[in-house]
């Protein structure tokens, strides 16, 4: 008996074995197919508009509408990883920098929707709904700080453009020249380029162009989301370790821990909706949340510089420029807001003081909600055409 019972949870383990490397593999090819979704959308905008790619996109050439671009598209798909993987791809197609810059600032607004609409699962304990609203609105307001100081900055001064075209230089130069001229990446990508391209093939004139970016859009849209779910079943039980473990001891323990759950669930909607009810139910205090929420948005960068690895030829360079811009834009964010002592205090106050009206009437949360995410937009789009 005794043999039995130490024998079974060894042969459970042997058993879990298998089912874990089937599961890594399938994280390899849905990486794999996240990048060649990438190129397609690329080689999907250079078929469509030629050389005349910049008018494709004179629509947005205000930096406010690309903005809302940003926020829009990534609260309906609720997913910055996957808008930040199409813009890279959208760039490399011939998006301007200039207007993609301001894209991948909308997008960290529209992932914070995730978290807000978490703490409605909270709204009927009035203390437990005021604490997960607070956690989740701070990061909404850390946010629309982050944009409302840095894109002013970057259009007078382009701060972010300029670092990030030096360190996307430095990088592809060094890795053309480490590999000898070959590129690996695309010899690797080549099979699955080939069979997206004949898939659309069959179409006419530019429609086959324009099909390939459907094509690549929905394909990183199933393979994000899918990338997920996978890695959640795999480490959301560590994801949860390194959250009860790391996110009291300091801000410093928080971001990083931020940071790597994010990188591990490859999602910040999935970080945030994790800490939210932590906060709800006073696990955490607001002040030990909001230093994690920010490693989240360091975290969820990590996509779209791996999408990024998917672009060769003349816009490799471009590509990695706007994955940098992403990352660098979170960095110094923190940097400027995070580390002033006079307006890290603003998102707090700004969450406790929205938080204190939402608990009091529930119709705050509407008017919140739709203020931040439809009205906010439209008269930011007013008033950039009105310049």
């Amino acid at each position: 008996m005794s043999f039995q019972t130490t024998a079974l949870p060894g042969s459970a383990k042997e058993s879990n074995a298998p089912s874990n490397w089937l599961s890594w593999l399938l994280v390899s090819f849905l990486i794999y197919m996240l990048l060649a979704a990438v190129g397609a959308i690329g080689s999907g905008f250079k078929a469509a508009a030629g050389s005349d790619a910049k008018e494709l996109f004179a629509f947005a050439s205000n930096p406010g509408i690309a903005l809302i671009v940003g926020v829009v598209a990534t609260a309906l798909i609720q997913s910055s990883s996957t808008v930040t993987s199409i813009i890279v791809g959208m760039v490399a197609g011939g998006l301007p920098i200039s207007i993609a810059i301001p894209m991948i600032m909308g997008a960290n607004i529209g992932t914070s929707l995730t978290s807000t609409l978490v703490s409605l699962g909270h709204i009927r304990n009035g203390e437990e709904f005021k604490r997960a609203f607070s956690a989740a609105i701070v990061h909404d307001n850390f946010n629309i700080l982050a944009v409302a100081i840095l894109l002013p900055l970057e259009l007078l001064f382009r701060p972010l453009a300029t670092a990030s075209e030096y360190l996307a230089g430095l990088l592809v130069s060094d890795a053309s020249a480490s590999m000898s001229g070959m590129n690996f990446m695309k010899v690797l990508l080549t099979p699955a380029s080939d069979i997206l391209k004949a898939s659309v093939g069959w179409l006419p004139g530019i429609w086959s162009g324009v099909a390939l970016i459907l094509v690549g859009i929905g394909l990183i849209l199933i393979v994000v989301t899918q990338i997920g779910k996978v890695l959640r079943t795999l480490m959301v039980g560590r994801a949860m370790d390194i959250l009860h473990t790391a996110v009291g001891r300091g801000p410093i323990s928080g971001m990083a821990s931020g940071t790597l759950v994010t990188v591990l669930v490859q999602s910040s909607s999935t970080t945030t909706s994790l800490i939210v009810p932590l906060a709800g139910t006073g696990v955490f205090s607001l002040k030990q949340v909001y230093p994690f929420i920010l490693g989240s948005n360091i975290g969820t960068t990590i996509t779209a510089l791996l999408a990024a690895t998917a672009i060769s030829g003349a816009t490799a360079t471009v590509a990695l420029q706007i994955a940098l811009v992403h990352l660098l834009f979170n960095l110094l964010a923190i940097i400027v807001i995070y580390v002033l002592p006079f307006l890290r205090q603003i998102p707090l106050v700004m969450a406790e003081t929205l938080a204190t009206l939402a608990q009091r009437n529930k119709a705050y949360v509407a008017g919140y909600i739709g203020g931040v995410f439809f009205a906010l937009p439209l008269m930011v789009v007013g008033i950039s055409q009105w310049l």
